[in-house]
């Protein structure tokens, strides 16, 4: 059996997802479909609108063949080491190939442009350190690492600016730098723009838009036409429980975890620096609500989601010291699985070099135990909404079987 991967959120699941399975098992011409996807926290650095295992049955009842977890220490990273951690397990898993989707469809202009910087690496690095270093927040600094090495090139290559175009250039890049037997593959976005507020067709709609939709009405029938009807009946089964999460939710926890925190103490936190720590305290001693912290503390020097990130990492406690720990993917969570995904890990089970986790207890692996850390998290976190609280639930759950 052969396999293809891709890299995934479903922050919810919707009909662009499924059209992405589609279309990854036909390109790749593979028997499997095998989704790396993102814990309780995500790489905009949020947490996730439902648990991971809702998210997962939703993937499972779409195509996806096994769900496994992206690990806190890559789900809540730039793309960079967000690319690298979801490549490096889908090739630990057998993948023969991943397959995402981009603004541009064409792979050949993403192995020209990772040729390109590939040659001229050490001043497109120099380019950004220089442009972050004059104030510059780190997307703007990689357009303007690439814009100087562009002169250099002799075929076509790809627009930065777009944010699929970004994640799938390091996608690339970790494929070509870390595990170079696994083939890239890309096919164009339809339809909706990645960030895209508003529904603007009948059926397609980003993810961004269905959560404001969710966020603002409260009800599932506006989003109803946008996602499968397995989707869709999850999300009631969610709701009848359950809020809906976004960091408002969270915020009177995240408040309590900045105020009890002094200046220097705040600095240990990934990502935390240049002073940004003050007007952390600052707007949480007098803002109280989320919405109200976050337009107190943007600034240019700061995009929303290196904000997101660094308070993800804060409210999870995600220090230096612990990120110093951390090199490579240590294991495989197995989160879920249909009957093929089964049969396939049983063929390939002996061929895995990670450990394969279907059940955890506590771990003595640090990467695993901060996941089992940022889950439990997320679940006090959304127990605030909650008529029944629920604890430690990372525990006791097995894998989701969808034979």
């Amino acid at each position: 059996m052969r396999a293809t991967g891709i890299v995934v959120e479903y922050n919810p699941f919707h009909n662009g997802h499924a059209y992405h399975i589609a279309q990854a098992k036909k390109q790749a011409n593979t028997d499997i479909c095998i989704a790396v996807m993102s814990g309780s926290f995500l790489q905009r650095g949020e947490p996730a609108v439902v648990d991971k295992w809702t998210r997962a049955k939703m993937a499972l009842n779409a195509g996806v063949d096994i769900v496994i977890e992206l690990p806190y220490v890559y789900s809540t990273a730039q793309a960079r080491d967000f690319a690298s951690g979801s490549i490096s397990l889908l090739a630990a898993i057998g993948c023969e190939s991943f397959v995402f989707g981009s603004e541009n469809g064409d792979i050949a202009p993403f192995l020209h442009t990772y040729d390109l910087i590939s040659t001229h690496r050490d001043e497109y690095e120099a380019v950004i350190k220089k442009s972050m270093t004059d104030g510059m927040s780190y997307p703007q600094a990689l357009q303007q690492a690439y814009q100087a090495v562009l002169a250099y090139r002799t075929g076509d290559t790809i627009d930065l600016a777009q944010p699929n175009n970004i994640l799938g250039y390091h996608y690339v890049e970790a494929a070509q730098q870390l595990t170079p037997t696994i083939q890239p593959m890309t096919i164009p976005r339809t339809a909706a723009n990645y960030h895209d507020e508003s529904f603007s067709h009948a059926s397609i709609a980003s993810a961004t838009a269905i959560r404001k939709a969710l966020f603002d009405t409260k009800e599932l029938m506006p989003i109803q036409s946008f996602v499968p009807e397995t989707t869709y009946a999850l999300l009631n089964e969610w709701q009848q429980q359950n809020p809906f999460v976004q960091w408002e939710l969270f915020y009177p926890l995240l408040q309590y975890s900045i105020l009890h925190k002094t200046p220097q103490q705040l600095t240990q936190y990934v990502d935390v620096s240049e002073g940004i720590e003050y007007a952390f305290l600052k707007a949480a001693a007098s803002e109280q609500t989320f919405a109200g912290f976050m337009t107190k503390v943007k600034s240019k020097r700061y995009t929303w989601t290196r904000l997101q990130r660094m308070l993800t990492h804060i409210y999870t406690g995600y220090t230096k010291d612990i990120q110093a720990q951390f090199d490579k993917p240590s294991y495989i969570r197995l989160l879920g699985m249909t009957a093929a995904g089964q049969r396939y890990l049983g063929l390939q089970k002996k061929h895995i070099p990670l450990t394969l986790i279907s059940r955890v207890a506590a771990s003595n692996d640090p990467m695993l135990s901060f996941d089992l850390h940022a889950a439990n998290l997320y679940e006090i976190g959304t127990n605030l909404g909650r008529t029944t609280p629920r604890f430690q639930t990372d525990y006791a759950t097995p894998p989701i079987r969808v034979l």
